[in-house]
């Protein structure tokens, strides 16, 4: 194999394996966000757990965080409670960043 091959597999395993982290990586912080709005929601250990699943199937539906942020927003609203977006977002971005930090 020659130098050439071995760069390109090395870049390639690189990509995979930053993949493989981001993917752990918002996971987690799905599970972070998902426990906050349980405690909002006053769910028990194990409809939180069961939540947390829902959450990061909800994350899977499309690229970004706005399909989170909107059954977040629904489950509040069917519950009666009033969050404004700006708070959801800002639960989103410090659940994101324990996440990091728990990869670190």
């Amino acid at each position: 194999m020659n130098k050439f091959d071995e760069r390109k597999k090395s870049f390639e395993k690189k990509f995979v394996n930053d993949q493989e982290m981001q993917f752990k990586i918002e996971s987690k912080a799905n599970k972070y966000l998902a426990e906050w709005v349980s405690l909002k929601l006053g769910k028990n250990d194990k409809d939180k757990e069961l939540y947390v699943m829902e959450v990061i199937k909800a994350d899977m539906e499309e690229p970004g965080k706005n399909d989170v942020l909107r059954k977040i927003k629904k489950d509040f609203e069917a519950a009666s409670l009033k969050f404004e977006d700006k708070e959801i977002e800002e639960q989103i971005e410090k659940a994101l960043f324990r996440a990091k930090e728990d990869y670190k």
